[in-house]
Formats: C-alpha cells, structure tokens, sequence
C-alpha cells in the first residue's frame, strides 16, 4: 500500500468514527457528512402503542345540549357574558346569577366570536337562574400513544382530533392530561358497527404527560413522566416517499398494559403533499387481532404503523363497513405538527 492510499485509508476511517460518536451523542438525530455539509437527517422516534387515558380541559365552556334551537348551539363555546371572560361553566353560572335579567353571551364557532342575547329564566328547585343549555368543560376518553420525541421530550397520539360529536368543531383545548390506562374490555367490531376498548384510567396524582395542543392531527404535550410509558427501541422515521404497499405491523394494547405487535398489510400509499390524516390504507391480516376485536376498533387510534423497521404512520380511523380495514396518517405529518 502506498502512501497516498495509507492517508485516504486513515482519513475515511476517521470519517467513519466521527459518524459513528455522532451517532451515539446526538442519538436523536442521524447524519452524514460530505464535503462539511449535513446531507441527510433522520429523524429518530420511540414509538408507543400503550393504551392510554385522555382528559382534556376546554377553553371556556362547551355547550353540549339546548332546549331553544334559534340560540347558541352544541358545539359552541361560551367565552364570555357580557363581555367578561368565561373559563369554565361556573363562571358562567356565576355571572348569570349575579344578573337575573337578559345577558349577551359570546360563544366561539368555527373560530368566529357570535353574540347572542339570552334572557335566563328561574328555576325553582334549585332556586337558580338558568340559561337552558347544558354546558362541561371536560373530554375525557381512551386512545393510544403514537410516539415518544427524545429530542424535544414530547408525545403525540390520536393521529387525529377531538371533535365535538354533534357538530364536528375540533375543540379548543385549554390544557389537559395523558393518564395511565388498563385495557379490561373489547368490544369486537361489525360491519356497520365499530367495536370499541374499553379500560381503567388510574393514578391521575401521576400523570404521563401535559396536553398542549388538540390539532386536526392528533394531540401533543410535554412528557412528564416519560419513563412510566415503557417504551421500546428507537427507530428512524421514514419520510412518506419511502412508504410503500406491503407487510407492516401496528403496536397496540388490547389486554392490560401489554403492547403487542400485529401484522398489517398496507393496500395503499396517497402521495400527499399537505398533511391529512387519511395518507394511507391498510387490512389487518393478523389472526389473534381479528378474533378478538374484529380488526380496528374505537381506542386504537394513535396505535404506530411499522414497516421495514421504520415508522411510518399511525391509525386514525376505521372502516365503518369493514373494521378489517382502516386509515392512518404519515408519521412525517405528525412530526410536523408537534414541531408547530
């Protein structure tokens, strides 16, 4: 070997290492250098499949029924009684209570303020004035974990929104938090008809996480306790041009606290180029999955779409008409979303 061969030999073999430290100090990230510029990033990610609990604070105060159609309607949220900031339903029973007359009430409603005037009338058995409308300020219900961030110590699940049922408003959360959840209940799924999981949220004093956003594409928040999820290994994110049809797996949770893996075959891959939580297709071909839940059910949401060792996606929805099949959203567009 000659010199000039020994030097390019040391050279590419210092490269080599200094990828591989780089590797193991900023394992989030992985990258190549050429030339002294960064080419390729990928993005690491600890995907989840825990089942968890959901309770989400939201602002102001959710209108959920209504006795007079010409006024505020399901959906709505009550911001403000004549003209004073509303935070929750008390607030709003306080200021109606304070006034006994006609009351202008603000609602929110596809993002635009509208003024109604509402005049209480008097209850008298419970000696209060009311509104004639029911009113909450807590959702709460069961989804699964999509991932883990380590780089930003974040989660994201759903893979889609909450939305107010009769209506369809995504709902403006104030603040929220992802619980511990223990899976006791399946109900299996029919045409027509989607099963649904059904568990035990406990140890709210200890809660997984802070929920920050509700978005059109999933929930995101802090990681409080991160290591109460018992999340498995790393994996790279696969950007959504390298998804392709064919075997994959999906974690989720359907006894218990125990993750497990079921076998998936994706049918389709949209080439989307604006996020949407429809981006791909898929049958569930896994036997133990179809036994005992029918395919995709209600709570399976969030659940990580594998394939080729990568995430790829997650379940977002399920066929109506055969819960053998179901959707899921780019993991890329969920990474988008988290880093708004």
């Amino acid at each position: 070997m000659n010199e000039k061969i020994k030097k390019c030999a040391l050279l590419l073999a210092g490269t080599v290492f200094f990828v591989a430290c780089a590797g193991i100090l900023f394992p989030d990230r992985l990258s190549v250098l050429t030339g002294g510029n960064e080419v390729v990033a990928e993005r690491v990610l600890i995907p989840g499949g825990q089942s968890v609990g959901i309770q989400m604070n939201v602002q102001g105060a959710l209108i959920v029924g209504v006795e007079n159609s010409s006024g505020p309607q399901p959906g709505d949220r009550i911001v403000a009684v004549d003209g004073k900031k509303v935070d929750s339903p008390d607030d709003v029973i306080d200021r109606v209570a304070e006034s006994g007359k006609t009351v202008k009430i603000t609602v929110v409603r596809n993002k635009k303020e509208i003024d109604y005037a509402v005049t209480p009338y008097y209850d008298p058995a419970s000696g209060e004035y009311k509104l004639g409308f029911w009113i909450k300020e807590k959702i709460a219900g069961i989804g699964t974990l999509t991932f883990y961030d380590p780089q930003t110590n974040k989660f994201a699940s759903l893979g889609h929104g909450i939305y107010e049922t009769e209506t369809g408003t995504l709902l403006e959360a104030e603040d929220g938090t992802l619980l511990h959840t223990k899976v006791n209940q399946i109900r299996a799924g029919e045409k027509g008809e989607p099963g649904e999981i059904g568990g035990i949220i406990y140890d709210f004093q200890n809660p997984l996480g802070t929920i920050e956003k509700n978005s059109e594409f999933g929930i995101y928040g802090d990681a409080d306790n991160a290591q109460d999820f018992n999340l498995g290994e790393p994996v790279v994110m696969a950007p959504r041009e390298e998804i392709e049809k064919g075997g994959a797996y999906i974690l989720t949770t359907i006894d218990g606290t125990k993750v497990e893996r079921f076998s998936i075959e994706i049918t389709k891959v949209r080439r989307q180029n604006a996020a949407d939580s429809k981006g791909l297709e898929f049958e569930v071909t896994d036997k133990k999955l179809l036994e005992t839940c029918g395919g995709i059910v209600q709570g399976m949401s969030g659940s990580p779409i594998i394939q080729n060792n990568r995430i790829v996606g997650a379940v977002t929805h399920v066929f109506v008409n055969n819960p053998k099949k179901g959707y899921g959203i780019f993991a890329e567009w969920m990474v988008e979303e988290l880093e708004k």
